[in-house]
């Protein structure tokens, strides 16, 4: 398997492909008043780097880092299902984490969901740890919260 990274733009129609997908999964599990997924027009104010993953040119994955106020975040990190397991996620992460050491962010922050174990997994297995609420977000039972220092 060959997976390359590209730096997109969020409005490409393989970014809007890829945030489409994610928001379908997450809707399907998490209702409205928990999920705190960025649309497109979010990312793009939130003026977030995206990158999408390819193989063999066909869009496979996705994720973003918003810059915040002494941190970056993770945005839509999501790997399509034939892929996951093979390593996407992490690279996609990788990549992100990259960027917000280069852009001098000390720790990168990210909210997931109780109904997403394979996610918290993922994070854990990354060195992420669990953490209170940040930035706007507010405790609602159903959200986890993670960072890890860069």
């Amino acid at each position: 398997m060959t997976v390359n990274l590209r730096r997109d733009d969020l409005l490409s129609p393989d970014a809007l492909g890829m945030i489409a997908e994610s928001e379908a999964e997450l809707s399907a599990i998490y209702p409205p008043e928990v999920r705190y997924a960025f649309s497109p027009d979010q990312l793009l104010d939130a003026n977030v780097r995206f990158f999408v993953a390819y193989e063999d040119g066909d869009p496979v994955g996705c994720g973003g880092m918003a810059p915040c106020d002494g941190y970056g975040e993770l945005k839509r990190v999501f790997v399509t299902r034939s892929h996951r397991g093979r390593g996407v996620a992490a690279r996609i992460v990788s990549a992100l984490e990259d960027i917000a050491r280069s852009e001098a962010f000390p720790v990168m922050r990210l909210e997931t969901g109780l109904a997403s174990p394979d996610a918290i997994a993922l994070y854990r297995k990354l060195g992420y740890r669990e953490t209170p609420p940040f930035g706007a977000y507010v405790d609602n039972g159903s959200s986890v919260f993670m960072e890890r220092a860069l």
